[in-house]
């Protein structure tokens, strides 16, 4: 069920100087339950060239807390706007949106893959799949360790695993370079994050006949499949990645052509 609320903005925290992390509440105290892998599509007000909603992964939702946090990347006039937004502002939203990742019927040993801003929803994944009885393990990449967020956090759920390109933080390289695909094997592979950086682990799962999701990050104006703005090809035809997805088996994507 999708809903269209102003909810209550209750703390903004930047993470980094271009990385803020805005928690918002439901004025009624419930927040509705949100699915891994969905997304918000926001409306920005006080940005005179931001015309249409911006989707935002979901990165933290609780129930019982009445709580929805947004990890957002300030890239622009929308975002930066958002990063100005204080305690006890509303925010009006969209949501919850799109399909979820895969949450296994059987005990499962699940690698979450993240790069940048894509790290955002493993969050809540992770926090899923442990609650279902699953094995979340964790790899991280970024160019430096100030580009991996929220570390302590993907701790109290499972193991995490880091590469960063200039070895400040972990082993060196990317994500696809870690020991750790060498050494363990997953029932499910999941990644989110720079188009480049899917394709790879993607091939490398298609390379070891691994099951792998991506979750797609086409700009989507609506979030209701209406724009056709976030048209993705795939193996069934074009399909708009906010109805269909954005979450994909990468054996119904095209990038093997």
């Amino acid at each position: 069920m999708k809903h269209l609320t102003d909810l209550l903005v209750t703390a903004v925290t930047f993470l980094r100087d271009d990385y803020v992390l805005i928690s918002l509440a439901h004025p009624d105290g419930k927040m509705p339950a949100c699915e891994p892998g969905q997304f918000v599509e926001i409306a920005v007000e006080g940005s005179p060239t931001t015309f249409l909603r911006r989707p935002i992964s979901i990165n933290w939702c609780d129930t019982e807390e009445n709580r929805l946090d947004l990890l957002i990347h300030i890239v622009g006039d929308g975002t930066r706007a958002l990063s100005q937004l204080k305690a006890g502002d509303t925010l009006n939203c969209l949501y919850p949106l799109g399909n979820r990742f895969t949450v296994p019927a059987t005990p499962s040993k699940v690698l979450l893959v993240g790069g940048g801003v894509g790290t955002a929803p493993m969050l809540q994944y992770g926090k899923v799949l442990r609650e279902a009885g699953h094995e979340p393990v964790f790899l991280l990449g970024g160019r430096s360790a100030k580009d991996l967020l929220q570390l302590e956090r993907f701790e109290q759920i499972g193991r995490v695993f880091v590469t960063t390109e200039d070895a400040t933080l972990g082993e060196k390289g990317f994500v696809t370079n870690h020991s750790l695909l060498q050494k363990e094997t997953f029932d499910l592979v999941t990644a989110c994050g720079p188009k480049p950086m899917m394709k790879a682990v993607a091939a490398f799962c298609r390379e070891h006949n691994l099951t792998c999701d991506v979750s797609l990050e086409n700009m989507m104006a609506c979030g209701l499949g209406a724009c056709l703005c976030c048209v993705e090809k795939t193996v069934r035809g074009n399909v708009c990645v906010c109805k269909e997805g954005p979450v994909f088996n990468i054996n119904d994507l095209t990038w093997f052509d």
